[in-house]
């Protein structure tokens, strides 16, 4: 059963399931060498989600965080250092984007303290950023230290942000995405070179990303 109307040859249906495919793909890609195809995987399967929702008249903001996070994924499927970091300001770019569609959508910040259950997702997101944030302090260069705490910032207001809203499906895709963006901030700057983690690490990051992105997307235009 497909999730909009008209099955499996309709263009929305069709969009969503390459998407689902590119991730796939990029998953049996993700231990090879950077290279255009694996690059072109990873960066078409969220391009491909921002290209649904405009099909499906999503909100403008969704959209354009989705195609900022795709160009941060074309970004971050390369290496080295300025890579990482056009990745990391495409994504602070997505971030605050999502913040606007999240606070658009918004019941109002009383939520959090009105349902016991969002409030204590807010602190826990408090206290990962918090816990992130000092950790990766003490291991990061001068140059990063300011780059990586704005950023910080901006992923858990995006968290407590999405917690206003009544869009369950978002809500979970703003913790996957910290959930995400921690284990790649841990497997980049907090593990050994050598350690035997980073390999289980990198599927997990893309795996719950992919997912986060999945399920904001979904989230709002299946609400």
């Amino acid at each position: 059963m497909m999730p909009f109307a008209g099955g499996i040859e309709a263009n929305a249906n069709a969009t969503l399931l390459f998407s689902v495919a590119a991730a796939a793909i990029y998953t049996l890609a993700l231990e090879l060498s950077p290279r255009l195809a694996r690059s072109a995987a990873k960066t078409l399967a969220v391009a491909l989600l921002a290209a649904l929702a405009f099909m499906q008249g999503g909100p403008v903001l969704l959209v354009a965080a989705l195609a900022l996070s795709a160009v941060g994924d074309a970004f971050l499927s390369r290496d080295g250092e300025k890579a990482f970091l056009g990745g990391l300001a495409s994504f602070l770019a997505a971030h605050i984007v999502y913040i606007a569609l999240f606070v658009n959508a918004s019941s109002g910040i009383g939520r959090l303290t009105a349902e016991s259950w969002r409030g204590a997702i807010a602190l826990a997101m408090l206290m990962f950023g918090i816990i992130m944030l000092a950790a990766l302090w003490r291991r990061v260069g001068p140059a990063l230290r300011i780059p990586i705490a704005v950023y910080v910032a901006a992923i858990l207001a995006m968290g407590i942000s999405a917690l206003t809203t009544s869009y369950p499906w978002a809500i979970a895709g703003a913790v996957l995405f910290m959930a995400s963006d921690g284990l790649l901030a841990a497997e980049r700057f907090l593990l050994a070179a050598i350690s035997q983690h980073r390999v289980w690490m990198r599927y997990a990051i893309w795996v719950l990303y992919y997912t986060a992105q999945l399920a904001i997307t979904l989230g709002f235009l299946l609400s």
